[in-house]
């Protein structure tokens, strides 16, 4: 059998460990008895609370856990991109990994990862609102910010909260072939896997801290005019400062270019637009700035890997 420990701390996220969970047990029920995956819990001594406020008791406490598993998977939590870890949990994550055929992550248990030292060099994800955090605490991590999961040789790492499905799917296609993957997907309402990155779910464009700074009127400004063409020298004039001042603003504060800005602006817009609304793709694309449904099209596969009719189709509000 393969062996499988689910690691998890107090505040751990629930469905970052039952869904996991969920995908091996589904897969179980169409295996051989020799093929099958045992699932261990390991985690603190006693019962203790997730974040939404379920019971929770582990098979195995840290200490216990001292043979090898095929996969060491951490779960995420809330607060980790914040807390330090319990030091017994890192020293039980580092001695398994040591003994272990893979080691991985879901949602913000890659920061447990980090902590324990495994993301010097390789490449991981993590859920988008805490992949610059991820990146800015461990700088020696390559950060995903786009992918569902990452494999990069041993390890595996996943983005938010329900990509841990989608992750233990893959590790049930590598393991057992894609026809028992795409039958247990069928059996969890869920696809076996999603078109595009975890970029369709967030913002690009998030509103400064400072709503007086340049920055922020120039914000203002683009979101006002996305009809414009809204040149470099456009954006410099509304500030009246210089195109190479400018430049090294949005280069400082923003951490793009003025021209990526600008489009990131415009796929927020459409996104927008193509979740709340009816309104025709040609529509849409002149209102928000691409021109032409085409370019629109071209931009989003870019950018998202999807195109807008797939993307509204995901994301379109349900009828009331």
């Amino acid at each position: 059998m393969r062996s499988v420990a689910v690691v998890v701390f107090p505040g751990v996220q629930a469905i970052d460990v039952s869904g996991p969970m969920d995908v091996f047990e589904e897969a179980n029920a169409l295996l051989p008895e020799g093929d099958r995956y045992l699932v261990e819990v390991v985690g603190p001594q006693g019962i203790f609370a997730a974040s939404n406020g379920m019971r929770m008791e582990a098979h195995r406490t840290y200490d216990e856990a001292t043979a090898g598993y095929d996969l060491v998977l951490v779960a995420g939590g809330p607060k980790l991109p914040d807390d330090l870890p319990d030091t017994g949990m890192l020293e039980c994550i580092r001695r398994l990994s040591k003994i272990s055929v893979r080691t991985g992550s879901v949602c913000t248990g890659a920061f447990v990862l980090g902590h324990a030292g495994l993301l010097g060099g390789k490449r991981v994800t993590t859920h988008w609102q805490n992949a610059d955090a991820l990146a800015e605490r461990f700088p020696d991590a390559v950060v995903d910010r786009d992918r569902i999961y990452v494999k990069d040789g041993g390890l595996l790492t996943s983005a938010g909260v329900t990509a841990g499905i989608d992750l233990a799917l893959a590790i049930v296609r590598e393991d057992h072939g894609t026809e028992i993957a795409l039958t247990v997907a069928k059996r969890l309402v869920v696809v076996a896997q999603r078109q595009g990155g975890q970029s369709q779910f967030s913002p690009y464009v998030v509103a400064p801290a400072d709503p007086k700074s340049p920055l922020a009127a120039i914000s203002e400004f683009v979101m006002a005019n996305l009809r414009s063409r809204l040149t470099v020298g456009e954006l410099a004039d509304h500030i009246h400062m210089s195109r190479r001042s400018f430049a090294r603003l949005f280069a400082e504060q923003a951490r793009t270019t003025p021209a990526e800005f600008v489009e990131n602006a415009r796929l927020d817009a459409a996104r927008n637009l193509l979740e709340g609304s009816r309104l025709a793709l040609k529509e849409i694309a002149f209102e928000c700035g691409f021109g032409t449904p085409h370019r629109m099209r071209q931009v989003f596969l870019r950018r998202l890997s999807v195109t807008p009719g797939q993307y509204r189709a995901s994301f379109q509000q349900m009828e009331e």
